[in-house]
């Protein structure tokens, strides 16, 4: 369902993120995980993208097989980093004769094997310009929904590590927005005042698209300190650090923590009015429906009613 249509019909939407596993046994345990996040009923589940295109066909087969499979709708990552313009006409092309309605479209990082890769050597360098690309591919008509792609973008509550200028990173979404991005999904953040400040920000810059939070329950100290390297940025409030400190350090109680306090960031989100909810699952299922559970919902059509 093209994006647009899914907020006409609902208040608030909630959504997962998977990543394409790289074995069997990863995939078969994804799929235990994603039969069980089936029944909360999300608008969507997206699926990343290697750095430098390294997954393309892990997670075009995993965006395949969840339509297949399964109720749920899944939109793809596409980066343009590494990608000439034919590559990505391509990827496009075959999106859209599966089906496919949705993309978010990222610039990515470079791969893991080519750290020092020019941005200025790519076709597209920047996310303006790859959403640019697939406008103008929605407005050949060629799509068979009619529509062509709904349009994602990433937002950077915390701001974006490559532009320490927030003038400038506003700047760079807002050129996003222009070149027809239809929603925002932001970067994991644990500070419920970092969004609502973002979201004000890009209303007073004339953002009006919908923007969706991105909320990724802690499970670990080891996992927090990823989050740190990978989203930098990335603020940890004293009062979730002195949360952690209280407990006795088992993963267990860590963990309990972690669902506890995103718990409270989506209550919190949902008492101001936010458009949709995007959970960073790493292919785990507990956390999130431990969430919904304590919401006292069963799926998230009861949320947006």
């Amino acid at each position: 369902m093209h994006i647009r249509d899914v907020f006409n019909r609902q208040k608030t939407t909630f959504s997962f993120e998977f990543f394409p596993p790289k074995s069997a046994e990863g995939a078969d345990r994804l799929f235990k995980s994603i039969s069980e996040l089936e029944r909360l009923e999300p608008a969507f589940v997206s699926v990343t993208y290697g750095a430098g295109g390294a997954t393309r066909d892990l997670t075009n087969d995993l965006v395949v097989r969840i339509n297949k499979e399964t109720s749920l709708d899944a939109m793809p990552h596409l980066t343009c980093v590494c990608h000439s313009r034919d590559e990505i006409q391509r990827l496009l092309e075959r999106y859209a004769a599966q089906g496919i309605s949705n993309i978010l479209a990222l610039r990515g990082d470079p791969p893991a094997d080519n750290p020092d890769h020019r941005h200025e050597d790519d076709d597209y360098r920047f996310a303006a310009q790859l959403v640019g690309a697939i406008r103008r591919f929605n407005e050949l008509g060629t799509h068979p929904n009619g529509k062509g792609f709904g349009i994602g973008v990433a937002g950077f509550p915390a701001g974006h590590p490559a532009t320490p200028n927030r003038l400038d990173e506003m700047d760079h979404l807002r050129a996003k927005v222009d070149a027809g991005a239809d929603f925002i999904i932001t970067q994991l953040f644990f500070d419920n005042a970092s969004f609502l400040d973002f979201r004000d920000r890009c209303r007073f810059c004339g953002i009006d698209i919908p923007i969706i939070a991105g909320i990724m329950p802690l499970t670990s100290l080891s996992g927090m300190r990823r989050m740190a390297q990978l989203a930098l940025g990335t603020h940890f409030p004293a009062r979730l650090l002195r949360a952690l400190d209280r407990t006795d350090g088992t993963p267990e109680s860590i963990r309990r923590v972690g669902v506890h306090w995103a718990t409270e960031q989506c209550v919190d989100l949902l008492d101001h009015g936010v458009d949709g909810i995007h959970f960073y699952t790493l292919n785990q299922s507990t956390a999130t429906r431990e969430i919904y559970a304590t919401l006292g919902v069963q799926s998230s059509s009861q949320l947006s009613s």
